[in-house]
């Protein structure tokens, strides 16, 4: 479970989700901001747990093939490769403002629609990444029984939401508090944007490739 867990945690650097959060922390009250946030992590966090079922599901009805590409060096050598890729993507650079400005118009205001924002951007998010496949393949071909597997997809969707809901607490009390030290923190990453997102893309990088070498390795 934890080395399913370790590709959960990589999946929770979603700039895209904490670019958003940070958007509204700058553009809502302090008392909208603590009513809006927590719904759309909330529809984050079931549109990883809906997907992750699925996809368990998926892997469990294909198991002598998941099987068979955990056991062999093809599994890591395909971290390694997504590593290289998200380090290209990284060294690329790219703006992800204009998503962003789309996704806070419905976000102004509490409603089932910020919930329906963060499940769609919860689905999206781990249809699109490697790492979230990843763990659940090493989660469908582990020695868990079936029941404590799909109970233990509530704590894989936790996890995989882990940094976006850190930052969206430590926003929480970069309002209240704006000139405490961690209000400084946030004020220098947002003036420094472009390097905290490309610091985010390098360590995914990373810990894909050093995730993909032990796997081979072992």
């Amino acid at each position: 479970m934890l080395h399913a867990l370790s590709f959960a945690f990589v999946d929770s650097v979603n700039v895209l989700l904490i670019g958003v959060l940070v958007a509204l922390a700058l553009m809502l009250g302090p008392g909208r901001y603590r009513r809006i946030a927590p719904l759309l992590l909330i529809g984050d966090w079931l549109g990883v747990f809906v997907l992750s079922v699925v996809v368990l599901l998926v892997f469990d009805g294909l198991e002598s093939l998941v099987h068979t590409v955990l056991d062999s060096p093809l599994f890591g050598i395909l971290l390694i490769l997504t590593g290289l890729l998200t380090a290209f993507l990284t060294w690329r650079g790219g703006d992800s403002s204009d998503l962003v400005d789309r996704i806070l118009a419905p976000l102004r205001s509490p409603s089932p629609m910020t919930v329906g924002v963060g499940f769609a951007l919860g689905v999206v998010q781990s249809a699109t990444s490697v790492p979230f496949y990843a763990g659940l393949a090493v989660l469908s071909a582990s020695d868990v029984a079936a029941t404590q597997r799909y109970l233990g997809l509530f704590l894989y969707a936790t996890v995989a939401l882990s940094l976006p809901l850190l930052a969206g607490l430590a926003l929480a009390g970069v309002r209240a508090r704006p000139h405490s030290w961690i209000g400084r923190l946030f004020a220098r990453a947002r003036r420094n944007q472009a390097r905290v997102t490309r610091s985010a893309g390098w360590l995914v990088t990373l810990l894909l490739i050093v995730i993909g070498v032990l796997q081979i390795v072992s």
